[in-house]
Formats: C-alpha cells, structure tokens, sequence
C-alpha cells in the first residue's frame, strides 16, 4: 500500500537546469507556488510575483513559478526562454521550475496532493492560480487566478505566516 503524502515538503519540482528543487529543503519558510505562462491575459502578476519576493523574501517567503501549457497553450516558450522573458519584462528573479503540467492526468504530484486535500473547488482552472504553503508544509491559503500577487487578503495571510517564524528561520540577520 502506498504512503499518503501529508506534506508540500514531501514534494520535488524538476528545474530548467535538469536539477531538481526539494521542497523539503525549503522547510520552515512560508512558499508561494504560482503556475505561470507567459502569453496570459493574467502575466503582468508575474511582477506582482517579483513585488512579493522583493518585499517578503528576506523574511522567510519563497515565491515559486511553475510555467505551464496546460491552459489555451499559453506557455508555447522552452524553459529558457521564459526565464529570460521573465527576468526582462518584469525583473523577475524568484525561482522558476521548469514547465510542468498542473491539470489531469499528467499533472505533478504536487498539484494532484493540493486537490486531494482541498478538493476539486481548489483546483487550478487557468493560469496564474496561487497556494501558500506553510513553513510546516501544510496548505495554508489559496487564491484563484484573478486574485493579484499584491492584494490584500494575500498579503495579509503571507504576513500571519511570517509573523510566526523564527527570526534565524526567516534568514533575517541581526546586528
């Protein structure tokens, strides 16, 4: 019988590079995961995404994309390619997996575990969908796609997280 997953840490997301990113490794940080693509009527929140980062990254909340062209082939570009997109129109220097499939069958273990503990409500249905994840690995909140990276009830929730890690957890040095 196989093990039930009962942790986002329990997860690994491959990278552009061909290494992986353990999600283990980031425990006791707050994670944002984000699927992105960058032909979206929704992609100026990829600089929303960098606004988070900047403000919040010091304080223990890694913000991560996760390109997908699993909605109207809106990620035709190659993991290069949207890397350099990324960074160029937007700045953008948070992490970037490479592009996975988020929906139906061959969607990646990640996004099957987040709709099995949430259900089909909490499912991504377009691009730019949004789950917080605790620095436990337990799913703290979820945003649909039209909630902004910067709007309030987001930004609120990714505080009450961060409120609640230690200092030496947050990366936060003090003099």
């Amino acid at each position: 019988m196989a093990q039930s997953t009962s942790s986002a840490h329990d997860f690994v997301f491959e990278m552009p590079n061909g290494e992986t990113l353990d999600l283990g490794s980031l425990s006791g940080k707050a994670l944002l995961i984000v699927n992105t693509a960058t032909e979206c009527g929704f992609t100026g929140q990829i600089g929303g995404l960098q606004e988070l980062h900047d403000r919040y990254g010091d304080k223990g909340l890694v913000v991560i994309g996760v390109p997908s062209n699993d909605f109207g082939g809106q990620e035709p570009r190659s993991d290069d390619e949207i890397a350099a997109f990324c960074e160029a129109r937007f700045g953008a220097s948070y992490i970037m997996t490479a592009k996975t499939h988020v929906k139906g069958a061959q969607a990646h273990p990640f996004y099957k575990w987040a709709v099995s503990e949430l259900g089909v409500v909490a499912r991504p249905y377009w691009n730019f969908h949004k789950y917080l994840i605790s620095p436990e690995g337990g799913i703290a909140a979820w945003f649909s796609t039209p909630t902004k990276p910067m709007a309030p009830k987001v930004t609120r929730r990714i505080e009450s997280l961060l409120a609640n890690l230690p200092q030496d957890m947050a990366g936060i040095t003090q003099d």
